[in-house]
């Protein structure tokens, strides 16, 4: 079990960064901590990453001083500072405005196409629909439907997964 953890990033919906800890300490206290690495090399990983999400002009920023969009950027680059094989990504834009939400959701679908692994809990079906290659419908802790998205999303096979997509899409 603790050797699978270690492969997976985690995500959170309220960003959890240290607000006392700049950006980049943010990101390299971790690997430094946990992996062992030099300053110096995590310090570079950081910068790399940064660039990545699109936040390394604010590498010695505060929390306190980011939009919401950008504290989830930062918590991405956080997690993928330890080189995950994946990432668990929890409602990570429930509380983002649309222009937010997007910047958020662009940065998941460019690691998707680098290969890295994603598990989300999300209610963006739009987004799940595009990005997913497998969709898991949860209801009262089980599993309601799973399959590719395009059958879960546009033909459910139960009457409250039709309910749930007619009431989340209108």
């Amino acid at each position: 079990v603790h050797q699978v953890r270690r492969s997976f990033g985690m995500i959170f919906q309220d960003f959890q960064l240290f607000p006392h800890l700049s950006v980049r300490d943010n990101i390299t206290e971790a690997p430094i901590r946990v992996l062992g690495l030099p300053t110096l090399e995590a310090q570079q990983r950081a910068a790399k990453l940064l660039e990545r999400v699109g936040m390394a002009s604010h590498a010695n920023a505060f929390p306190q001083q980011l939009s919401g969009g950008q504290k989830q950027r930062v918590a991405i680059a956080r997690a993928l500072a330890m080189e995950p094989r994946g990432l668990l990504c929890d409602e990570i834009t429930s509380a983002l405005d649309p222009e937010l939400k997007n910047e958020v959701l662009n940065v998941l679908v460019d690691l998707k196409r680098d290969g890295l692994t994603l598990i989300l809990v999300t209610h963006e079906i739009g987004f799940a629909r595009r990005a997913a290659d497998r969709v898991v419908m949860l209801c009262d802790g089980r599993i309601l439907e799973e399959g590719p998205p395009g059958d879960v999303l546009d033909h459910p096979n139960t009457e409250r997964m039709a309910t749930f997509l007619k009431r989340v899409l209108g």
